[in-house]
């Protein structure tokens, strides 16, 4: 059984720091590529989509949508993480963790298969 699950969120002050970590077990073939997507509270709405932050594939190339956030990947442990600096109010959302890896699909196709955490809270207030 697969499974992502995030850690690291909290409620932190302006201009603070956080380091999330995702970790995945379960997963029978080799990941793609593990990153961050995030849901602030005004997109809670059905139909709105999560937001990338920080995507990264287990060759090394990267996709950021702020140079505060540094993401990084332990292959060895499946374990995705996102170092974020210097946060501000906008920055607060739920955080989920997103993993691809090949798989089969449920019509039995042979093809890469998106993996999701629960989300961990991430909360900039002073």
């Amino acid at each position: 059984q697969v499974q992502v699950v995030e850690s690291g969120g909290g409620l932190v002050q302006p201009g603070g720091a956080l380091n999330l970590s995702c970790v995945a077990s379960g997963i029978q073939f080799r990941i793609l590529r593990m990153g961050w997507y995030r849901q602030a509270p005004d997109r809670q709405a059905p139909g709105k989509q999560r937001e990338l932050v920080a995507m990264m594939t287990t060759e090394g190339a990267v996709n950021y949508i702020d140079d505060r956030f540094t993401i990084s990947i332990d292959n060895a442990k499946s374990t995705v993480y996102l170092q974020m600096n210097n946060l501000n109010a906008a920055d607060t959302a739920e955080y989920y963790c997103n993993v691809v890896a090949p798989g089969y699909s449920s019509s039995g196709n042979f093809e890469p298969i998106e993996y999701w955490g629960q989300g961990t809270q991430v909360a900039v207030s002073s």
